[in-house]
């Protein structure tokens, strides 16, 4: 299977088909309203407003996994992500994006790239120590470390790139433009 078999559920429960993506370069996150790195919705936004007529798009998957900072409906985490960050691309449904229970989109994300650790610097430094207190093994699997993981995906389905919340996000923008 591959990027345009999936599907997720938008926040009115329509079932939305990746092959509605096909020819176009996506970034797929899992979000969170609050995070330390929240802001980044800033960032997504503008580059939504940037590159969405050449073909980009984003799909934005709100969890609640990683310590609860996504506790709101479907309903309240887009008005607060409209409120605070003007957010025009589409919402999915919150979902989760790690065990039993995981979207299977994001089981293929993983399984096509793992994760390669966080970087350097002090929040790189801050998100290790966490790990290692929730999880000794984190480096060893592909599970998704913390809310604002990004997946860029090409115009052909193939995941070109999985950044960590700690990735700069001039880094994501610089993938995501040169797929274009």
């Amino acid at each position: 299977m591959g990027f345009y078999d999936y599907s997720v559920t938008d926040m009115e429960g329509k079932e939305i088909s990746m092959k509605e993506f096909e020819g176009k370069v996506v970034l797929v996150v899992n979000t969170a309203t609050g995070c330390g790195f929240t802001p980044h919705y800033e960032d997504i936004e503008s580059m939504f407003e940037k590159y969405h007529d050449q073909g980009f798009e984003v799909l934005d998957v709100p969890c609640n996994q990683f310590a609860g900072q996504t506790p709101g409906t479907d309903e309240e985490i887009h008005e607060f992500c409209t409120l605070h960050y003007n957010t025009l691309f589409p919402q999915m449904t919150k979902s989760d994006v790690n065990g039993e229970n995981a979207l299977p989109l994001f089981t293929w994300l993983k399984s096509q790239k793992g994760f390669e650790g966080f970087g350097r610097g002090p929040k790189a430094m801050m998100m290790a120590a966490l790990l290692k207190k929730i999880d000794k093994n984190y480096k060893n699997n592909p599970d998704i470390k913390w809310n604002f993981t990004k997946f860029v995906i090409d115009r052909q389905g193939n995941v070109a790139a999985r950044f960590e919340p700690t990735a700069k996000m001039s880094d994501v923008e610089a993938c995501v433009a040169g797929l274009l």
